[in-house]
């Protein structure tokens, strides 16, 4: 371990570690803290909460998860398969094919366990049948800035436990550039052989930038490559965009169905941390025969089902969101509000969904930055400096008031001033 202790060591000396905060109590937007190093407590306005509806406090969500507990208890304490269904699981499958427009859905604890399962499922075909052999390959493209959890689904895409035990033929992971649709469809005609099995992956809204997935152009391309899949990561596009918050296909006028006419295989995967104030993941096709697969991958089947509490609390949520459309209304009205503020002031917030990344000077380092505007405005927002380029993210709510939202204007607006000394030349 001494080379461990000589990273975190030098990690700390270089100033690339967090600050670490501990939450003692939340109401709506404003969260009571307490500076881990310090041990210093006070009351801040948020702006770095993905509960991007608001749900998480909506008393129909709590009563939901309380009443789960009452009648399953605090866990399922087996897998799926075995013993760990309930009825609330099947109730939430459902649910989210109808808001996804896909009937086929499966559940997992998480979106990393998710995106590994499939590529188990799709790639080996989760465990060996006697009788069948798979002898054709796999080629994912992958764009450059997908999520950790995706980028770590396909790099083992090949090496996971589907392959030791399936002996299934190689898989080939090439990227593209970001939301580039001519460079994917230039490495497809590049990479591409007659019988390979094609899959696209993309983040429909990407997390550290904020901008949207090329949908339509993506489908133009892949109708050329009859039966390749299309996977979505739908993470921060349910409940933020398409009017009533359904996400990309809804963002873009379409419906799932009309990809799967072009001969393309539409997947989403739906997780519930943002949208549906809880935990867990889903993936949603039209083909039946992808979620028993999905169901007895090696990540489905070594893992405890979700939880009562959580399912229900997920629930709960998408329900309110299907019924109450405005929250999305509100939060999409928010969204355009925020950004326009902070154009006036000059700030480069880049993307174009509650996801608000703004580039600083380069001179002014984003932990500091932050830093300062909770100490003098007492307004939390996250700094990025290490994973990608240094940056505030801002996530904006459906909570947010005007007020709270001009009062972050004014705040960052002073801080810059503060710490910005631009070099004037002669």
């Amino acid at each position: 371990m001494q080379i461990v202790k000589e990273y975190v060591q030098r990690w700390y000396e270089s100033g690339l570690d967090p600050d670490e905060y501990v939450c003692h109590n939340k109401q709506g937007n404003l969260v009571e803290i307490e500076e881990a190093a310090t041990g210093e407590r006070r009351t801040v306005l948020t702006f770095c909460t993905n509960d991007v509806l608001g749900l998480t406090h909506e008393e129909a969500v709590k009563q939901a998860a309380i009443d789960a507990i009452l009648k399953y208890g605090t866990s399922n304490s087996s897998t799926s398969v075995l013993s760990g269904r309930i009825d609330l699981h099947r109730q939430l499958e459902n649910e989210i094919s109808a808001f996804k427009h896909l009937p086929y859905t499966q559940l997992f604890m998480n979106a990393w366990m998710a995106m590994q399962a499939l590529m188990d499922a799709f790639c080996h075909l989760a465990i060996p049948v006697p009788g069948f052999q798979n002898t054709r390959e796999t080629l994912i493209l992958t764009d450059v800035l997908n999520h950790g959890c995706i980028v770590s689904a396909v790099v083992n895409a090949g090496t996971r436990s589907g392959k030791v035990f399936g002996h299934s033929p190689r898989v080939r992971v090439k990227a593209y550039r970001h939301c580039d649709v001519n460079d994917l469809a230039r490495k497809l005609r590049r990479y591409a052989q007659p019988d390979d099995r094609i899959m696209v992956v993309s983040d429909a809204v990407f997390s550290m930038d904020g901008d949207i997935a090329p949908l339509p152009d993506m489908l133009d391309v892949l109708q050329n490559y009859p039966g390749s899949v299309l996977l979505m990561d739908e993470a921060h596009a349910s409940g933020a965009i398409g009017a009533t918050g359904r996400g990309i296909y809804e963002h873009f006028g379409i419906l799932p169905l009309q990809a799967v006419e072009r001969g393309i295989v539409p997947l989403i995967m739906t997780t519930f941390s943002k949208f549906a104030a809880s935990a867990g993941a889903a993936i949603s096709s039209h083909v039946a025969e992808l979620k028993p697969l999905l169901d007895v991958s090696p990540t489905s089947i070594g893992t405890i089902s979700l939880p009562p509490p959580v399912t229900a609390a997920a629930l709960e949520s998408i329900r309110q969101v299907r019924s109450s459309p405005e929250r999305v209304q509100k939060l999409q009205e928010n969204t355009r509000y925020l950004r326009s503020r902070l154009a006036e002031h000059d700030f480069l917030a880049i993307g174009e969904t509650n996801v608000i990344p703004v580039i600083l000077p380069q001179e002014i380092n984003p932990k500091l930055y932050a830093r300062e505007l909770m100490a003098k405005h007492g307004i939390w927002v996250s700094p990025i400096w290490f994973i990608a380029k240094p940056r505030i993210r801002i996530t904006s709510n459906a909570l947010h008031t005007q007020a709270d939202m001009d009062r972050l204007v004014a705040g960052m607006l002073a801080i810059r001033d503060l710490l910005y000394k631009p070099t004037i030349s002669a």
